[in-house]
Formats: structure tokens, C-alpha cells, sequence
């Protein structure tokens, strides 16, 4: 890693090391887990029985979405 380091700046180039992950700063977190959860309690064993489960799931409200797109756009 040094190595490539050192080869990348002598190029002219530069090293940004990321953050560490945060489920925080990753707004669609709480979402997914609510949908994963309950698609874990539908138990569907096939491809089949997963997308009409999917279809089934009626679990977030219109309150839900809009917060979540508010909370999205104030974020950038």
C-alpha cells in the first residue's frame, strides 16, 4: 500500500482515504432493514413467492416516504 502510494504521487496523483462506513450517513438504511425484516418473516423460498411477497408488503406509509425524501434532499 505504501508502495502505491508513493508510485501514485509521484505521478501527480493523490490519496483520499474514505471514512469509515456509518449505516448514518446512508439514508436508505433504515428503509431496506424494515423491508428485510419483513420479507425474513414472509420466509419465501423462491423467486416467486419472494417478489409476490414483495407485492403484498404494504408497510410504509406516505408520511414514511416523504420523510424519507425530505431527510434525502436536506442531506445534500
Amino acid at each position: 500500500m505504501a508502495q502505491a502510494a508513493s508510485d501514485d504521487r509521484a505521478s501527480g496523483a493523490s490519496l483520499h482515504y474514505l471514512p469509515p462506513y456509518s449505516p448514518d450517513f446512508d439514508l436508505i438504511e433504515n428503509p431496506f432493514a424494515k423491508l428485510k425484516a419483513l420479507l425474513l418473516k414472509a420466509a419465501e423460498r423462491s423467486v416467486d413467492g419472494l417478489w409476490n411477497a414483495i407485492g403484498r408488503i404494504d408497510c410504509f406509509t406516505q408520511t414514511e416516504c416523504k420523510n424519507a425524501f425530505t431527510a434525502a434532499y436536506a442531506a445534500t
